[in-house]
């Protein structure tokens, strides 16, 4: 699985840290950090909880080409 640089860059956009986007949508900041780092595959229930707090959409965030 690839890094995922849209999520990070998205979270850092609107100036969130891992924790603080974590503590939004209820995971550890561990669990933000290996998302990112793409050694987590996340439920589409996290996906989706992600994505409403970073007001992006799916296809934005997790869509891979």
């Amino acid at each position: 699985m690839a890094k995922n640089l849209k999520l990070k860059s998205a979270r850092a956009a609107l100036d969130l840290t891992q924790q603080e986007l974590a503590e939004k949508v209820g995971v550890t900041r561990q669990t933000m950090n290996a998302i990112e780092k793409g050694d987590y595959n996340p439920s589409i229930k996290l996906c989706i909880a992600i994505c409403k707090v970073l007001n992006k959409t799916l296809d934005e965030l997790f869509w891979e080409e």
